[in-house]
């Protein structure tokens, strides 16, 4: 499971996503927050343009889920990556 802030690299965690696909054929990406859902769909279609090329086409199924961040109860967007 990948945990991605509005402050973390679009390009950085599509290259965390196509690692973990080539090497696990799924991953899993946790966004809380506006800004944090935005980055992982921006890395998603990144991530989509370098696993194209090589053949692998991707798929996203989105889900909430309920984590805790420092006592709190808070609700999180889940991505779960992987390959069609």
């Amino acid at each position: 499971i990948l945990k991605v802030s509005a402050k973390s690299s679009p390009n950085a965690v599509a290259g965390a996503i196509a690692g973990c696909i080539r090497s696990e054929g799924a991953v899993q990406l946790d966004a809380v927050g506006a800004g944090a859902v935005n980055v992982v769909v921006k890395a998603i279609i990144i991530a989509r343009g370098f696993m194209e090329p090589v053949g692998v086409e991707l798929v996203c199924v989105p889900s909430f889920i309920d984590i805790n961040i420092d006592g709190e109860e808070r609700t999180a967007v889940r991505f779960t990556v992987q390959t069609k």
